[in-house]
């Protein structure tokens, strides 16, 4: 792997870490974080020895979202013509979404490790992963609407299909923060954590087991809860079908069940 300015990959055990890595910049998103992002993610997509990718940020915080440095830049790049202004602006915030969509995408379960602040871009991250887990000390924030905007890279489109509506036009609507007690509560995050550490040894835990699995049913499984966000049950129905028409012929299933019968531990290839 190449090295990245703001962003640390690492394999181990069909394991990809990513790491936010600008601690001393509270992990916030630069102008290379969102081309390194895809670049990262679509390495992860074609290589078949990750199986599982844990996405965590270095330091106190997770990620106190987009860098306004890069928002300055933005608006530096703004003239007299709003013709012309227009479509400055929807080609960035159009390369912006295509970064967590590339997240989003990802053939491999996704899980983000949440600690500190989470606030504005962060999660319009967290919110294109699989599952999001946090430590005690996590603050989340919809912090676009502070800012005098909507939130334009994914939040407002993947945040509902999380959380209750009405709870997430509150937070949409308020910008308050959001503890741990309450992401837990409200299914923003599947569990919580005493502290970091903690957080990092419970989600790679998670991972292992998720490594384990024949790949080639953990990328069906997710092909087909991604693809019920937005059909029917019977559409969905039949794109199962088509999917096992071809996917049950896999070895993977034979190897499984002599597993079990067995009784013991299946190990798929790649």
């Amino acid at each position: 792997m190449p090295d990245y300015q703001t962003l640390l990959v690492e394999l181990n055990d069909n394991i990809a870490h990513v790491q936010i890595n600008r601690a001393d910049k509270v992990n916030a998103m630069s102008e290379a974080f969102w081309t390194e992002i895809i670049e990262i993610f679509q390495w992860i997509d074609r290589e078949d020895e990750v199986r599982v990718v844990v996405l965590s940020g270095a330091g106190k915080h997770f990620s106190s979202g987009i860098d306004l440095k890069m928002l300055a830049s933005v608006a530096g790049q703004l003239g007299k013509d709003a013709g012309r202004n227009a479509r400055v602006l929807r080609r960035t915030i159009l390369d912006m979404q295509a970064s967590f969509t590339a997240v989003d995408k990802c053939r491999k379960p996704v899980l983000a490790a949440i600690q500190g602040y989470c606030l504005g871009g962060a999660i319009d991250l967290v919110s294109a992963c699989d599952m999001r887990y946090a430590a005690a000390d996590v603050q989340f924030a919809i912090r676009e609407i502070d800012m005098g905007m909507a939130a334009d890279v994914g939040t407002l489109q993947r945040l509902p299909k999380i959380i209750p509506d009405g709870i997430m036009r509150e937070l949409a609507y308020t910008g308050r923060m959001v503890g741990a007690e309450e992401a837990l509560r409200i299914g923003l995050v599947n569990r919580v954590f005493d502290d970091t550490p903690a957080l990092l040894e419970g989600v790679m835990a998670v991972a292992r087991q998720i490594a384990e699995k024949s790949p080639i049913a953990i990328e069906g499984t997710k092909q087909m809860i991604g693809y019920m966000r937005d059909h029917s049950v019977d559409d969905g129905l039949e794109h199962v079908a088509i999917w096992n028409a071809a996917m049950l012929q896999s070895a993977d299933l034979k190897l499984a069940m002599v597993a079990q019968m067995s009784k013991q531990k299946p190990v798929f290839d790649n």
